[in-house]
């Protein structure tokens, strides 16, 4: 065990956080209320409240957000005159997917080989968890230094921007000196990474209708034009040969010049089956980080059990496009719904409607906060050393908050390393990732403190 004070209080409080992370996780708290019942999220809501309480929170509150979700909030005093670091982390989750798929139920906390599976874990219940284990380990080892405030967003997986929208119209209550974004993750197991960029992404849901309605496909077919395949058709004109994303006027040239992503290791971390290719071209970094990338997330069609003999009249699908710091995601979107439009065959009627959308991010990482951390990570890391990386996924938020607060320094941490397969089945966290980034938090609240 190290002997720091603040990393030996760490460790002996990890029992205490996987129990605590078993509570979280247990609240189904998908914020499409669709598919779970909303008591599930305001039920995770309620427990992160009456943890902030426990804490000495004060003006702890639920939020309600314009989107109908619930986000949590807490301020903790520190020394007169102190910084005030905000730290924030989301409650919501993806939905499980296929629960067959789960080798242990999805919403039930299960350690195997080491870590610890489980819808959540990683992204980001483990760091509303991180973010209680800093805290209490600063408590018992002379305090916390700072003014903390917590903001725990409940639709963050959903990109229905509640949390920003409340933010513009409370402009004071989130304001602070330094931002930690809890919901990031390092390169790999055992490397202390702060994210630098995030791609900012949009959601645009397209229909296409070509008949009253379904026909035989034998009767009709070869002269009735089929919804379906001219979605299709338009499915594939998002991508070139390559399979780089090609959505007219789109730039999809960058360059990442940071640390960088050999295919080898990208290909274990993404589970490439032997001999499928990658995708795209540059480096495995430039794809991620630097440029848009274009995923089909959903299709309206029957299922293959149960199919008949039909050529179909309406087809959907639901498609997110990621984009790179530098664009702006608003005429991202607009590109992205005049490419659908123009690529859809046979004078199909089509109609596009955008149901999410987030800027991308760029932090400034000779901020004096991101020393701060550099000197934290290396004593919760012996022997590494602090890296800078990109993120390909979104943080609707860190833009919110960087035009709110100008001033604020923002840096992301967290859980979700390539082995978390966040979003995926068997998502899980590493305890030794969640004990390491808690002292590392703890000791930078502290550096920060005295610097």
């Amino acid at each position: 065990m190290s002997s720091n004070p603040v990393a030996q209080t760490v460790a002996s409080l990890l029992p205490r956080a996987q129990a605590e992370l078993a509570e979280l996780v247990a609240f189904k708290s998908v914020a499409d209320f669709t598919q779970f019942p909303k008591s599930e999220s305001e039920a995770a809501a309620s427990w992160i409240a009456d943890a902030l309480r426990a804490e000495g929170f004060v003006d702890v509150a639920l939020l309600d957000t314009p989107d109908d979700t619930q986000s949590v909030y807490g301020y903790l005093p520190g020394p007169e005159g102190a910084k005030t670091v905000l730290l924030y982390a989301h409650y919501d989750v993806q939905p499980p997917l296929d629960e067959a798929g789960w080798t242990t139920p999805p919403f039930e906390l299960t350690e195997r080989d080491g870590r610890w599976y489980g819808r959540g874990a990683a992204d980001c219940k483990g760091g509303v968890i991180m973010h209680l284990l800093a805290l209490r380990a600063l408590k018992a080892n002379g305090g916390v230094p700072v003014n903390v405030k917590v903001i725990v967003e409940g639709s963050e997986e959903q990109g229905t921007g509640g949390l920003e929208r409340y933010a513009e119209e409370h402009p004071e209550l989130l304001e602070a000196d330094t931002i930690v974004i809890g919901d990031a993750g390092n390169f790999r197991v055992g490397l202390p990474t702060v994210t630098t960029t995030l791609r900012g992404m949009t959601l645009v849901r397209v229909r296409i209708d070509t008949l009253a309605g379904n026909l035989h496909s034998g009767q009709f077919g070869g002269a009735a034009p089929d919804a379906l395949a001219a979605l299709i058709r338009v499915m594939d004109s998002l991508r070139a040969e390559d399979g780089s994303t090609s959505v007219d006027g789109l730039d999809a040239t960058g360059t990442w010049d940071g640390l960088e992503y050999t295919e080898e290791q990208f290909r274990a971390d993404a589970r490439v089956l032997d001999g499928v290719g990658l995708i795209g071209d540059g480096t495995v970094a430039d794809r991620l980080w630097a440029r848009p990338a274009v995923t089909v997330l959903g299709i309206d069609c029957p299922p293959v059990v149960g199919a008949t003999p039909s050529v179909h009249s309406s087809a959907r699908a639901l498609i997110s496009l990621r984009v790179p710091p530098g664009v702006d995601a608003a005429e991202a979107t607009k590109l992205l719904q005049a490419h659908l439009e123009a690529h859809t065959p046979w004078g199909a009627r089509v109609a596009t409607e955008q149901i999410g959308q987030g800027q991308a991010f760029r932090a400034d990482a000779a901020s004096p906060a991101y020393q701060a951390m550099a000197d934290a990570m290396a004593v919760a890391y012996p022997g590494e050393t602090m890296q800078y990386a990109g993120e390909g996924g979104s943080i609707p938020l860190c833009n919110t908050l960087a035009g709110l607060y100008p001033q604020a320094e923002i840096l992301l941490i967290g859980l979700s390393e390539p082995e978390a397969q966040i979003h995926a089945v068997n998502e899980s966290v590493s305890p030794e990732e969640l004990e390491r980034l808690s002292v590392a938090e703890a000791l930078f609240l502290r550096n920060y403190a005295a610097g």
